[in-house]
């Protein structure tokens, strides 16, 4: 794990403590059930940050005698952990609104509310965009999910203030829980598909449709002078693919030349997919399946 997933673990989590300072002031100015739901969400979002801060550095910790394959792994945990925090935030939420509901009243300073909330959801978009971008860069699923929550915090952001203002226009008391429901509901959703996600990558799911593509294409293209791969697996963790497969030579060729193919492919996959581990299986020609990837 490089150093640049560490700071930029370190800035998402300064981003995350200067939003929940704008979005609490907000509550606590205006009364809002709205804005209270809005500061709990960004709760969650530090603490989800914080995780994600622990994943990155305990990922970058090298193989060892315990773990050979790594660390990577863990960031899917605080995936997992995100996914959970966002569960209970929207619990949270839900009991406010229902309180709230029951005793509906008018937001105090509603306008001062308003602008901050805006500059929250600014701050988010620019940051959600920045982490996205580098978190795929990077293959930092933790960094991935915490952007992707963050999007999802500006549209309930934007929602939230649009409620808020049609509070303070018309009067109408319930429209602020009701946003405040909305909000929960949609975090829930956002909740669920994360930890959709990060539990399949703690179950060793293939890699994607258009990933798998390329591995076959590259295979075909590098293995020049073998004859087919077959059982071709994948797994992901983190930002390491993982790549193994059976690759066909001819019976006559020697142990060298049948190296040179497989360091060859090798090459091409990790120039192709970044971090891979890859692991070649030889055989003579007598095991080929006529299936697979036809090595051109």
């Amino acid at each position: 794990m490089s150093s640049a997933t560490v700071q930029t673990a370190w800035t998402s989590l300064g981003v995350g403590l200067f939003v929940l300072a704008l979005k609490g002031t907000a509550w606590w100015l205006t009364g809002s059930t709205a804005f209270f739901a809005e500061m709990l969400e960004t709760v969650v979002n530090v603490a989800a940050a914080s995780a994600a801060l622990l994943a990155v550095r305990y990922s970058a910790m090298p193989a060892d005698e315990n773990h050979p394959y790594g660390h990577a792994k863990v960031e899917y945990f605080s995936a997992v952990l995100e996914g959970a925090l966002i569960v209970v935030a929207a619990t949270l939420i839900l009991q406010e609104v229902w309180q709230a509901w029951a005793a509906p009243h008018a937001p105090d300073r509603p306008v001062i509310g308003l602008v901050l909330s805006a500059a929250a959801a600014g701050v988010n978009v620019v940051w959600a965009t920045i982490l996205g971008r580098r978190g795929r860069r990077l293959g930092s699923p933790a960094l991935v999910a915490d952007s992707r929550y963050l999007m999802a915090d500006v549209v309930t952001s934007v929602g939230v203030v649009i409620g808020v203002g049609l509070v303070t226009v018309t009067g109408l008391l319930w429209l602020d829980p009701l946003m405040a429901g909305v909000t929960a509901v949609m975090i829930l959703f956002s909740g669920w598909r994360l930890l959709r996600e990060s539990v399949g990558g703690l179950m060793d799911e293939a890699a994607p449709p258009e990933l798998l593509g390329r591995i076959r294409e590259e295979v075909g293209k590098a293995a020049e002078g073998a004859l087919e791969a077959h059982d071709l697996r994948t797994r992901r963790a983190g930002r390491y693919t993982f790549v193994e497969f059976h690759l066909v030579v001819p019976g006559t060729m020697t142990v060298e030349e049948a190296h040179a193919i497989c360091d060859r492919t090798e090459a091409a996959l990790r120039e192709a997919l970044g971090t891979a581990v890859i692991t070649i299986h030889v055989e003579p020609h007598a095991k080929a399946k006529q299936s697979g990837v036809l090595v051109l």
